[in-house]
């Protein structure tokens, strides 16, 4: 495979990661900090305001914005730690908007179905990419944020 194939593959599928996640946010009627806060809670929850702030990249005050919106649309909500009544966390409920759900699961099939149909050695190289991809984004935007 030429090179610039790979590149132009690669660069075309990430566009179209990011306008199937901005229509996923627009079709739950959340806005992208919304849509994000969602899925890091539902991945990683419970998370204290700060720690989900931390990820999201956004000031403390901006993301109990974004969290009361959750909690409005039924998606997040507020627990006291049992350890600390002083701290909260906030859980993802497991409820999506209707909208959200069924544009969800138009993409959950067919990707469910591409990866089954690889060999166990492409699923390892996949899951490999997808370790080392993270890591370089991550990376990237922390550097961004200490410019």
């Amino acid at each position: 495979m030429n090179p610039s194939d790979m590149t132009r593959t690669y660069r075309t599928y990430l566009a179209a990661v990011v306008r199937f996640h901005l229509a996923a946010a627009e079709a739950g009627g959340l806005g992208p900090s919304d849509y994000q806060a969602s899925s890091l809670l539902d991945l990683d929850g419970p998370l204290t305001t700060g720690q989900l702030a931390e990820q999201l990249g956004l000031s403390p005050s901006a993301t109990t914005r974004v969290v009361d919106r959750l909690i409005s649309a039924g998606i997040a909500e507020r627990v006291v730690d049992s350890a600390d009544r002083r701290r909260t966390a906030i859980t993802h409920t497991g409820h999506l908007p209707t909208g959200l759900s069924e544009l969800l699961n138009h993409v959950r099939g067919p990707i469910g179905e591409a990866v089954a149909a690889l060999s166990d050695d492409q699923r390892e190289g996949l899951l490999a990419y997808f370790h080392a991809a993270t890591e370089a984004y991550a990376t990237a935007t922390r550097a961004s944020r200490e410019s």
